[in-house]
């Protein structure tokens, strides 16, 4: 695993990231106050947070200060937020654990999650739009990541599946859309954040978010199977439950984590031209491979 001064940083961005959102989101105060407190419990006080971490991460590679990428780095979560919102309703997934706790519609009720869920993603654009010097090029990243050509794609080539047999390449296709298109565009954005790069350091950077956005859910699929809703904070065995197509039922457990293990390997290579400016980049594919939750 990556070691104790990665630990020290992800702990410092992860708190980072908790009071930027706690700023951006609307308060106790608000209007619509049922709405904001189903915000407010779906992105606050929970979750890995990695996809802010890869904002921060590849922000390090173009030298960008940190303040640069809050912006961005909150935008990613809210986005994140609001999915996994959407995810877990009854006509989605229908789960009723998320981050070891209930999910939205179980805590509020449906009808508050939907608006919940759309309104996390609204934020996310405004948010965005309101970074000095915003020309437009953020959203545009963010929107294509979210939209039918990302993760809402993704998710209904996921609702498709169910039940089926899917190849290797259709599978992929699936996740590097619904979860690797917003770990691409974390990285992406992140990068932006500071210097312009070259175009082979776009390309290098491209080839690792690729590699790590489906190491990510190969990952997923792996602990789905191994891991504990204890462990997990969420369900665990749904897959299965849902007869959901994965890389487990298509390659078999070690074959999984074998895809997992050469994915890491390629992330890594890609990030090789970039040296020790790409070090958190490289520390979080380790740490994408080698987690328990």
């Amino acid at each position: 695993m990556p070691d104790a001064s990665f630990a020290a940083w992800s702990r410092e961005r992860q708190q980072r990231i908790e009071g930027v959102l706690e700023r951006v989101l609307p308060g106790a105060d608000a209007i619509a106050a049922r709405l904001a407190s189903a915000m407010r419990y779906a992105a606050l006080g929970g979750g890995k947070r990695m996809r802010p971490l890869l904002v921060y991460a590849a922000s390090e590679v173009t030298h960008a200060e940190v303040a640069a990428a809050d912006a961005c780095a909150a935008a990613v979560e809210l986005i994140h937020a609001y999915s996994l919102i959407h995810d877990d309703l009854p006509c989605m997934d229908d789960d009723s654990l998320r981050r070891g706790k209930p999910t939205c519609h179980v805590a509020y009720d449906v009808a508050t999650a939907l608006l919940a869920g759309d309104a996390l993603q609204s934020l996310a654009f405004a948010v965005l739009a309101a970074r000095p010097g915003s020309d437009g090029h953020a959203c545009h990243v963010l929107a294509e990541a979210a939209g039918p050509l990302g993760m809402a794609g993704g998710q209904q080539l996921d609702l498709d599946a169910t039940g089926t047999a899917l190849g290797a390449d259709s599978l992929a296709q699936l996740h590097m859309m619904k979860t690797g298109a917003l770990i691409r565009a974390s990285v992406h954005l992140g990068a932006h954040c500071g210097r312009k790069m070259t175009s082979d350091e776009a390309d290098a950077l491209d080839r690792y978010a690729s590699a790590a956005g489906l190491a990510f859910q190969v990952v997923d699929d792996v602990l789905d199977v191994e891991g504990s809703s204890a462990t997990l904070g969420k369900t665990a065995g749904k897959d299965a439950a849902q007869r959901k197509a994965t890389f487990v039922t298509l390659l078999g457990l070690d074959g999984a984590k074998a895809r997992a293990e050469s994915l890491r390997e390629e992330a890594h290579a890609a990030l090789a031209p970039l040296g020790t400016d790409a070090r958190r980049l490289a520390e979080l594919a380790d740490w994408i491979v080698l987690r328990n939750r």
